[in-house]
């Protein structure tokens, strides 16, 4: 059980940092001047985004409900709560990004003079900074979580 218990902290944290750089990768590649090229590779990079959220809950999931901590744990601690709530911010924040880059995407295979929006392009850059100040609260929980912060009595 300790053994299944540290592999899935180790993906889990895998996980939670490669979310953080894929998410870094996207504000790094949204710029004034959004070629062909790099609207395809921020919606394949927005792609991977949500498939290494959804492993991050997979195994969020089996850690709760497989960890050496038992599932009391995690659903009477507010903090988990609260990472939770964070968590779920970012993934609500990260949709209309998602649906401007495919929109982008479909745009510049039609039209090779596409030129994004400098309004749409402003709006993008202000969700993907709401979703990086948010995502900083998520490894901030789940410190004052591990160490029993926010224990409700059960």
């Amino acid at each position: 059980m300790e053994t299944v218990d540290l592999l899935l902290a180790i993906f889990h944290h895998i996980l939670v940092f490669s979310l953080a750089a894929v998410l870094a990768a996207e504000v790094v590649l949204i710029r004034n001047e959004m070629t062909h090229r790099t609207i395809g590779r921020l919606a394949g990079i927005d792609r991977a985004y949500g498939l290494v959220a959804l492993f991050v809950i997979i195994i969020g999931v089996a850690r709760v409900f497989y960890g050496l901590k038992g599932w009391e744990f995690y659903v009477y601690s507010w903090t988990f709560w609260a990472k939770m709530a964070a968590f779920a911010a970012v993934a609500l924040l990260s949709i209309p990004p998602t649906i401007s880059f495919l929109a982008w995407k479909k745009q510049a295979a039609a039209d090779a003079a596409f030129a994004v929006p400098s309004a749409e392009l402003a709006s993008a850059r202000g969700y993907l900074r709401a979703q990086m100040m948010i995502f900083m609260l998520i490894p901030i929980f789940a410190a004052a979580m591990a160490r029993g912060y926010g224990q409700f009595g059960y």
